[in-house]
């Protein structure tokens, strides 16, 4: 009898992880659907002991599973098989870096520049070693060309040819 417990238990810890590895191996449904099947055949096993024992296989399933799928949701992103599902955080950029708000870009205004692309009218400009994308004015300014921001809106800086 004690096997039969054992054997139940260990079916419902297989259905837990079941329904944690359905999150990241898409299957159409049939992992849950083997998920459910070791959960019935685990609650069977117990009431097959007695209806007192079918129940208390019902609150240890209800307790165990969501047990057994947090632990398991937890633990696999950390193993060699889950880091291959996961995918990695951007490598080469801070945290924060990114297209500036108008405010660090309001001292700008005024400021002389080095077309460091040809602007078409857009393109990228120089200002003390930090590039920023600009709009040209005229239209067209030539890569090396001198220019002076004349225009600050939102995070487009507008820039006119010196």
């Amino acid at each position: 009898m004690i096997w039969w417990i054992v054997i139940a238990l260990i079916l419902i810890i297989i259905c837990g992880i079941l329904f944690a590895v359905e999150f990241f191996i898409p299957s159409f449904g049939l992992i849950f659907i083997l998920a459910v099947c070791f959960l019935a055949g685990g609650i069977s096993i117990f009431f097959k002991i007695s209806t007192n024992a079918g129940w208390l296989g019902v609150v240890v399933s209800a307790i165990l599973v969501p047990a057994v799928f947090f632990i398991f949701y937890k633990i696999l992103p950390h193993t060699s098989a889950g880091k291959s599902l996961m995918l990695d955080a951007p490598k080469g950029k801070k945290t924060g870096e990114g297209i500036p708000d108008s405010e660090q870009l309001q001292h700008l205004l005024g400021q002389n520049a080095t077309a460091a692309s040809p602007l078409r009218p857009v393109g990228m400009c120089e200002f003390d070693g930090k590039r920023f994308e600009c709009v040209a004015e005229s239209g067209y300014v030539e890569k090396g060309k001198n220019v002076k921001v004349i225009k600050v809106e939102g995070t487009q800086l507008t820039v006119r040819e010196v």
